[in-house]
């Protein structure tokens, strides 16, 4: 097998997989945990069980149904979101503080909560509404790729990895470096056609979606969002999908 070519230049983010992501939150559930006790700041929740509940997470699943335009059953399709630490990140740009920036040995975008004044900026430029203000803390919070147990020597290597990746019981999400053409993250994008969410948004996001895979069975109704992949692409696909938020 020929070695692709390697990049100097560390790009750690997400690839998940559409195809079999089952929207069980077992990912959110592990992100709000894990960073609640391990933040610095835990992650606020108000009123939790009240009538006018709030709070503050890092990762959510958007569950939806894509109906085929000929009729017919409607499909169920589990979206994942969060920070995508993109190359050109908006956020950064916009924060009149600083407190938003992106690392230069990883490429993870993270907050300075010692320089964030809350103004909010940063959740306006994101595109993909990945950010969110901790009302109880007061600053802004969002997906750190959780750098305290990727870089953790005291943790067995087996649990280096964000914590969304290690509980996701379907193995949906897989973590690496991106920047890497021949990392195990790379080739499966590579494989599997993986794609940006809203690439016409220039924000080159280093996280990579992989898309639903055809089904060896008859097509049915409720398969046709799925064949449209081959007719229009993964972006024409994925654009009827986002309308449906």
């Amino acid at each position: 097998m020929t070695e692709l070519p390697q990049s100097t230049k560390r790009k750690l983010g997400l690839v998940i997989d559409l195809d079999i992501c089952v929207g069980c939150h077992a990912c959110v559930t592990a992100c709000k945990g894990w960073n609640t006790e391990n933040y610095g700041v835990p992650l606020s929740d108000i009123d939790a069980y009240g009538d006018d509940p709030s709070g503050t997470f890092l990762n959510r699943i958007h569950s939806f149904e894509v109906q085929p335009e000929s009729g017919g059953c409607a499909q169920t399709v589990h979206f994942p979101k969060s920070c995508l630490h993109c190359d050109d990140a908006p956020c950064v740009t916009v924060c009149p503080t600083g407190a938003s920036y992106k690392r230069e040995d990883d490429g993870i975008v993270l907050v300075n909560e010692d320089a964030c004044i809350g103004c909010g900026l940063c959740a306006w430029a994101c595109p993909y509404g990945a950010r969110e203000m901790d009302q109880a803390a007061g600053v802004m919070k969002k997906c750190t790729l959780c750098v305290d147990r990727i870089y953790n020597d005291n943790l067995p290597e087996i649990d280096r990895v964000p914590s969304c990746v290690r509980t996701c019981p379907a193995g949906a999400r897989h973590f690496g470096d991106l920047g890497d053409p021949g990392s195990d993250v790379s080739r499966l994008v590579a494989e599997r056609g993986g794609f940006d969410l809203m690439p016409e948004m220039g924000t080159k996001p280093v996280n990579k979606y992989l898309p639903p895979r055809p089904k060896d069975r008859p097509a049915a109704p409720a398969l046709e969002p799925i064949a449209d992949v081959k007719a229009t692409g993964v972006a024409g696909w994925l654009d009827r999908l986002l309308e449906k938020f």
